[in-house]
């Protein structure tokens, strides 16, 4: 086993990796720091209720995460927080780097991701400060990787049914113990933003049948299914979208009372939600890239296997 090199940052964060001759097998290694993660998004950028706190700056071969995550215990778990935004909310739906922020949950020895994100509403029963945990997604994006696979190592992994429904369940149950309305099931658009939709675009997405429409966790739960960690929405409704009569005169200070509404609620939900996460795995998530990559394996060049020998070097002796 590879020593675990910890440097520091200037502001005394712990850096998880570092620029030693060891790094690139370092990268490598899962540390089991973690078993939940928490992704905040819009309003929520930080998570109430840990204790045992401490910060951690994570090391990808793809990049940087948003921003160093939060580890700590939550009802009694041990979860690992990252605002989706960075704090102070200061990156883009399209420039948010996807694959450096699941690798890194991947790193920590994470295997449910809990994902907590503002959107708008597409239906009239979807009332701003409701809760909806999505079961489908619609992909909107044109702007964006989403997947590990790449520079010469081909895979597919299945993806039609995006979320875990057993995490999905636990945060639908966390709603109804928060005191939420909470709603299971529905479908998600992704769009690219970051303007929001058009009229005709709101109709359109609302013949479509969808119910919630958002900027980011399409490609969350795609990447979360190649690394074969169990992922789900907790969609927090803040406005309804355009197409909605009268809603343009909806004020921006109303739009963001109902973001600190959804915060209070949200932390609430989680921590239920996290509490209701059965222990042991038994979802199909578990195994979701185990026949996904196609590539011969003396085709695979050694760079590919050095980036994603922590994804898929366990069905290869990587």
């Amino acid at each position: 086993m590879p020593r675990l090199y910890t440097g520091h940052c200037e502001d005394g964060r712990a850096a998880v990796g570092g620029t030693t001759p060891r790094r690139s097998r370092i990268l490598e290694q899962k540390l089991d720091l973690a078993e939940i993660g928490i992704i905040g998004g819009s309003g929520l950028y930080s998570m109430p209720g840990f204790t045992n706190i401490h910060e951690v700056k994570v090391e990808t071969p793809f990049g940087d995460p948003s921003e160093v995550f939060v580890l700590g215990e939550l009802a009694g778990r041990r979860v690992a927080f990252l605002a989706r935004h960075g704090r102070g909310h200061r990156i883009l739906p399209s420039e948010l780097n996807f694959r450096a922020n699941i690798y890194a949950f991947k790193k920590l020895g994470v295997e449910r991701i809990v994902s907590v994100s503002a959107v708008g509403s597409l239906r009239e029963e979807h009332k701003p400060t409701d809760f909806v945990m999505p079961d489908q997604f619609i992909d909107r994006t044109f702007d964006r990787s989403a997947t590990f696979f790449g520079e010469g190592i081909v895979g597919h992994v299945a993806f039609a049914d995006p979320v875990c429904a057993t995490v999905a369940k636990a945060a639908y149950e966390g709603c109804a113990e928060a005191g939420v309305v909470g709603k299971l099931g529905g479908t998600y658009i992704c769009m690219e933003g970051p303007q929001f939709s058009t009229k005709a675009e709101s109709n359109l997405y609302r013949s479509w049948g969808a119910d919630v429409i958002g900027m980011t966790n399409l490609q969350e739960a795609k990447l979360a299914r190649e690394a074969e960690i169990c992922y789900a929405t907790v969609a927090m409704i803040t406005d309804y979208d355009c197409w909605r009569e009268g809603h343009d005169a909806v004020t921006i200070e109303e739009i963001v009372a109902v973001l600190h509404k959804n915060a209070e609620n949200a932390a609430r939900v989680v921590k239920a939600a996290v509490k209701a996460i059965p222990a042991a795995r038994s979802c199909a998530c578990v195994s979701a890239a185990k026949y996904a990559v196609l590539t011969a394996p003396d085709a695979i060049p050694a760079a590919a296997k050095e980036k994603l020998g922590l994804l898929f070097g366990k069905y290869f002796g990587w």
